[in-house]
């Protein structure tokens, strides 16, 4: 395996006041991959994008990226990241095109307009490059934050809660262009509240809260390791116990002895065969049932049911 292309050790960020938002946070990117980092507001996301790319000052820990020690050679690495901050903050009466042209001049890249042209193409943008960004809708600033993050070509690429305030067929063309700067090899680690994003894009998946990184892996080792399956079967006629020979499944009675809840599985598939096997179990007990509603764990599913473990410990 290659070398990562950003190494967090340790970082940790306390405000004055002792408000501790990185605590001890170790954490490998890889070079190519799509990472997404999910968390509730205020779990420390943006405060960790903001060490890395120079907005925030870490008050331990060390960063590397491209092999550069953050604390010694700052200029050489960040030249080489881009960040797509949460918050609209651009200059509102530019142009569309001297906005992204002048980004790329700050990182000391000479003019290219065709290299712009092509941006702008990409994001939908070159029909509005004329046009001031103040007049331009929500979705549409947002795209012209990717690309003035774009415009200095660089290898890692930090987006912030990019689809914020984006509807949901502008949300659906930003997974397809983010997915197109990954075949063309840059990195991206996102930040996202639209948890089916990550369940949509990602090849690994960071869960952090209150500071604390609580777990990281692959998204589909997460979701097989983590993943359950949920069947609620509705009872032609209500019991008031679970029978003799029902005990070995993982069911509750709900709905007054009207519905059998199973939860229960791996997120491998066992959950479904073993619903099956409680059907044929069901019927060789004389209880007849009505219908069977089956769902396997999303990402969401899991987000939510590692927070509350978390906050309950």
């Amino acid at each position: 395996m290659s070398e990562p292309i950003l190494e967090l050790r340790g970082l940790t960020k306390v405000y004055p006041g002792g408000l501790k938002a990185l605590d001890c946070v170790d954490l490998d990117i890889r070079k190519g991959e799509i990472f997404a980092l999910l968390g509730p507001n205020g779990a420390g996301k943006t405060t960790l994008i903001g060490a890395v790319c120079g907005l925030v000052r870490p008050s331990g820990g060390t960063m590397r990226a491209f092999g550069y020690d953050l604390s010694t050679h700052w200029r050489q690495a960040r030249a080489r990241i881009g960040l797509v901050p949460q918050e609209l903050s651009t200059d509102m009466f530019e142009p569309v095109i001297r906005a992204v042209s002048y980004s790329r001049g700050l990182f000391g890249h000479p003019p290219d307009p065709g290299r712009i042209e092509e941006i702008l193409r990409a994001l939908s943008l070159w029909d509005k490059r004329d046009e001031r960004i103040m007049a331009l809708s929500g979705g549409m600033k947002r795209r012209v934050l990717i690309a003035k993050a774009l415009a200095h070509e660089p290898d890692l690429l930090f987006l912030d809660e990019p689809t914020a305030g984006v509807d949901v067929e502008l949300r659906k063309g930003m997974w397809q262009l983010i997915d197109s700067m990954r075949g063309r090899g840059v990195t991206i680690i996102l930040t996202t509240h639209y948890i089916e994003e990550a369940e949509e894009m990602a090849d690994r998946v960071g869960v952090i809260n209150q500071g604390r990184l609580l777990m990281v892996d692959e998204k589909e080792a997460m979701m097989k390791r983590l993943g359950r399956t949920e069947a609620h079967i509705a009872l032609a006629e209500p019991i008031a116990a679970i029978p003799d020979g029902l005990g070995r499944f993982p069911i509750e009675i709900e709905q007054g002895g009207m519905s059998l809840c199973y939860r229960g599985g791996d997120g491998t598939g066992k959950g479904k065969a073993e619903v099956a096997e409680l059907t044929k179990a069901l019927t060789a007990a004389g209880i007849d049932y009505t219908g069977i509603d089956v769902r396997e764990s999303s990402l969401e599913d899991i987000f939510v049911a590692l927070l509350g473990e978390k906050e309950a410990a």
